[in-house]
Parts: C-alpha cells; sequence; structure tokens
C-alpha cells in the first residue's frame, strides 16, 4: 500500500497531471452551475477529449475531476434559484434555497462548500485504506438487498412531511412512483401509460420532472409577488453574511463527519449512488435531530444543507470502489466512466491494483488534491456567484426561464419535453398552493424504477416474496426503514403526552 501511495503521488503531482486535476475540477464546477447539464453530459463529451490525451491516469484524472467538480458546483443552482439540475443535489435546495430567501445565500453556499470539501475528503481518505475490503462487502449485495435499500430510500418521505403533512407526503410518493411508470419497463421492455403517444415511450426525463417542481413554481411565484424577489436581496449592492459563526460550525461538524462517512458507503454499493445518500443523509439527520432543530428542516437550517451536501460528495467518491476494484458502475455517470477506461484500453478490476497502480493510485490521490482545489476556487467565488441575486426580477424570471427551458431540452433532445415541462410545472404550482411537499413525489419517480427492476428480478430468483426474511440483511435494512417511518411519529406522540402530563401538574 505505502509503495502505492508513493506512485500515486509521483503520477498524481506531475505537472501535466495536476493541471488536468484543475482543468477537470474548473469544467465540472461551470457546467455543475447550469441547471440540467449534469456531469454525465459533460463526461460523455469530455470522452473523445480524455482518449486523444492517450495517457489512462491523465484521462481519468481529468474526468474524475469532472465528475465530483460538477457535484460540487451543482449546490449552486438549487441554492441561488430553486433549480436542480442533477438529481443528488434536490435534497440542497430544501433548506439552501430558504436560506437564499431569508437574505443568506453567501452563508449558504459557504456552509455549502464546506460540507462538499468535508465530504469529498472523507470519502477520499476511507477510499484510500478501505477500497479492497469495501469491495467484498459490495459483492454481498444482491437484488433482494437493492430492493430493500430502496424502500429505505422511500422511508426518507417522513422527514420531507412538515406537521400533518404525512398523509400528503405518501400521495405525493405515490404519484411518484406512478410517473416512473411511465414508458417501457427494464424486464419487458413494452411500452406502459404512453396513451399512444411515440415521445413517452422513453417515460418522462428527471430533468424535465425536478425543473417542472422546483423552477417553473418558484418562477410562477416570483411573477405572481413581486416582494418575492426582494427577500432574496433584490437591489442589495453588497451579499454580506459569508461567514458562519462558531455556533453554526460546532451545529454542522457533527453532521458533516456523520453523514461523509454514511454517504461514503451508500456510494460504494453499486447502483445506489449519490442521490439516494443525499435523501437518506437529510432524512436521517432530521430524524434524530432534537424537536427544536427539527422544525428548522425545510426553512432554512445549515444541518439540512450540510447534510446532503457532504453525503452526496462523499458517495461520488465511494462509487469509485465498484468501479476500480470490481469493473462495476455504481451509476450512469461511473458507466460512462467506465466506458472511457474500456476505450482506454484499462480494465478495471481486482487485478487493476496490481497490474495498473499509478492508475488506481494516482485517481485517487487526485481527488484529494481537486477536493482541495475546488475549496480555493468556489470560496473565493462565493460573493460573486451569490450576486445573481442582485439581477432585477425582469431579468431575473427570463434568466431562470432559459435555464430551465434549455435543461429540459436538452436532457431528452426532445421538444415535447417542453410541454410535459409547462404542464408538470403548472401542476406542481397548484400542488404547491395547494401545501403539497413536492420532495417526496421525486424521490418516488427517483426510486421507483430501481424499486421495480431489483424487486422483479429478486421475486423471480426466489419464486416469490420469500427473500424478505430468508436474506438476513434483507430483513434489516427493511426494519430500519420501518423504524424511520414509525420513530418520528412515535416522538411527537410521545413529546405531546409529556406536554399534556406537564399542563396537567400545572
Amino acid at each position: 500500500m505505502v509503495e502505492g501511495l508513493l506512485i500515486g503521488l509521483q503520477t498524481a503531482l506531475s505537472i501535466k497531471n495536476f493541471l488536468m486535476v484543475v482543468g477537470g475540477c474548473l469544467i465540472g464546477t461551470f457546467i455543475g452551475m447550469l441547471p440540467g447539464l449534469g456531469p454525465m453530459s459533460i463526461i460523455a463529451i469530455m470522452i473523445p477529449v480524455a482518449i486523444s490525451i492517450g495517457d489512462p491516469s491523465a484521462a481519468l484524472i481529468l474526468l474524475a475531476g469532472v465528475y465530483y467538480g460538477a457535484i460540487f458546483g451543482g449546490s449552486t443552482s438549487s441554492i441561488l434559484i430553486n433549480a436542480p439540475g442533477v438529481a443528488s443535489t434536490v435534497a440542497t435546495s430544501f433548506d439552501g434555497y430558504p436560506l437564499t430567501r431569508a437574505g443568506k445565500a453567501g452563508k449558504a453556499l459557504t456552509v455549502a462548500a464546506i460540507a462538499s470539501f468535508a465530504g469529498g475528503t472523507v470519502g477520499a481518505i476511507l477510499l484510500l485504506f478501505f477500497a479492497p475490503a469495501l469491495a467484498s462487502v459490495a459483492l454481498l449485495f444482491h437484488s433482494a438487498e437493492y430492493f430493500a435499500l430502496m424502500v429505505l430510500g422511500l422511508s426518507a418521505i417522513a422527514a420531507f412531511a412538515g406537521s400533518g403533512q404525512v398523509t400528503k407526503a405518501l400521495l405525493m410518493t405515490v404519484m411518484g412512483l406512478m410517473l416512473a411508470t411511465v414508458g417501457e419497463g427494464a424486464q419487458f421492455n413494452l411500452p406502459r401509460f404512453t396513451m399512444g403517444l411515440m415521445d413517452l415511450q422513453s417515460g418522462i426525463g428527471f430533468i424535465t420532472l425536478a425543473m417542472a417542481m422546483f423552477a417553473i413554481p418558484e418562477t410562477l411565484f416570483l411573477v405572481l409577488d413581486p416582494s418575492r424577489s426582494d427577500k432574496s436581496g433584490e437591489g442589495s449592492s453588497e451579499i454580506k453574511d459569508l461567514k458562519i459563526t462558531k455556533e453554526e460550525a460546532k451545529q454542522i461538524a457533527p453532521v458533516i463527519a456523520r453523514q461523509s462517512i454514511q454517504g461514503f458507503l451508500i456510494g460504494v454499493m453499486p447502483g445506489a449512488g449519490a442521490t439516494i445518500a443525499s435523501f437518506l443523509g437529510y432524512a436521517v439527520e432530521r430524524n434524530i435531530a432534537k424537536p427544536s432543530d427539527r422544525d428548522l428542516f425545510g426553512k432554512g437550517s445549515v444541518k439540512g444543507l450540510a447534510a446532503p451536501e457532504s453525503a452526496n460528495n462523499a458517495a461520488c467518491t465511494g462509487s469509485f470502489v465498484p468501479l476500480l476494484t470490481l469493473g462495476i458502475p455504481g451509476s450512469g455517470t461511473t458507466a460512462i466512466l467506465l466506458g472511457a477506461l474500456i476505450a482506454l484500453n484499462v480494465s478495471p478490476g481486482p487485478r487493476l491494483m496490481q497490474d495498473q497502480p499509478e492508475i488506481f493510485w494516482s485517481v485517487i490521490i487526485s481527488m484529494y488534491i481537486g477536493n482541495v482545489v475546488l475549496l480555493i476556487l468556489n470560496l473565493p467565488l462565493i460573493p460573486y456567484i451569490a450576486k445573481v441575486l442582485t439581477v432585477p426580477r425582469t431579468f431575473l424570471i427570463p434568466f431562470i426561464l432559459f435555464f430551465t427551458l434549455m435543461g429540459a431540452y436538452i436532457g431528452q433532445n426532445n421538444p415535447t419535453e417542453l410541454l410535459f415541462l409547462v404542464g408538470l410545472g403548472v401542476l406542481a404550482t397548484i400542488l404547491r398552493l395547494a401545501s403539497f411537499p413536492l420532495a417526496p413525489l421525486l424521490i418516488g419517480f427517483i426510486l421507483g424504477p430501481m424499486l421495480e427492476n431489483n424487486f422483479s428480478r429478486a421475486s423471480q430468483l426466489y419464486d416469490g416474496v420469500s427473500f424478505v426474511w430468508e436474506r438476513p440483511m434483507t430483513t434489516a435494512l427493511l426494519a430500519i426503514a420501518i423504524l424511520l417511518i414509525v420513530l418520528p411519529s412515535l416522538k411527537s406522540r410521545f413529546g405531546r403526552s409529556k406536554f399534556f402530563a406537564k399542563s396537567a401538574n400545572d
């Protein structure tokens, strides 16, 4: 391991590879800031560039830098304009945008930058020491465990339901699961619920739905309520409150530590990825928070912002474990990276560490260097990035609409997506006016296909649902999911009973 580290340091710190790290981080950060242009799109575009470099280490370092740079920068549009263009930054908008509306955009971006850096750094350190061991753990997960993991992800709806809104959250989750069934099923490749429309054959695009749920309603509210933009800082010539206080640092430190480890472990599991890590991170922190802190979640909590940001960046690093040690892509983005490795005549798998240690170790070392570069690049830019909020409302609304429409179109290269975007956006606005939480709908939509596919495979393998009790890990994950759903209601009921007992004594 020490020999491998020295080889990795020598390779990663060469001038060429260092420039690749910086270049990849810069490209990824700016692409991540644009709604709709996620890491998958830019990595696919960058593959010919990477292949033309010739050196597999330099090419993979460049692509890896673009990947975690895009995740690092993807929080910006979620925080500033409530337009998450990447699935893993949806949870960031839940508390990031309320902080912006409270005039704390600078603070929100600072917390996001620090949490992202910490999550990526912890992930890189864990990857350094535990990659081979974690690869063998990842092999223990089969369809049954992944089904249970998806159920665990859906249990996060309890964290996104406000007081007295559990029923509404459940309804929205079911709606998300229903929307996820539109299009061809992965098991049978037959169109479902397309109503004869060829444009629905491939289903509804995630980018389209995410923009419709968050960006379109926010734009309409800016039109309907001009005072809304004033609360976001319009007309302010200076973005203040960039620093976090000692009290806030104490609040987010344990959150970042917990979610960096949890996010990394979730990222190690092939097929889980940063999206599930961010949602679960947010849910876990809300459920274990004190009642006074829990009430702030969704209203501008620094804990609620730090949790998904540290979890998704750690998960991105963790996703390289199955990619490099097993040759198994853990997400759509790492699947593209796998294609790039094969094009570069590199065979990822158990032998990579022995046969080509310079590639394996240099990528890991470059991840830590990249996180330092990202922090140095992003922190000084926060005052300038936040100045987007000083743009007058008459320019801000078309700006948001342009990137929203562009992101939806680029996501599927289909003009019909724009019609879906407008229709779903109007529906989302009505649902928001009726106080329905939109996050559960998006969770159901993201996890629905994975839930269905893994359940189908597991039930075929076991000729029924006996896998639920025959596989101990599946049973344990399902038990945790039930606990996450039941625990908040038990806490609130116990809290109410204590309150009434105290009132009776008084």
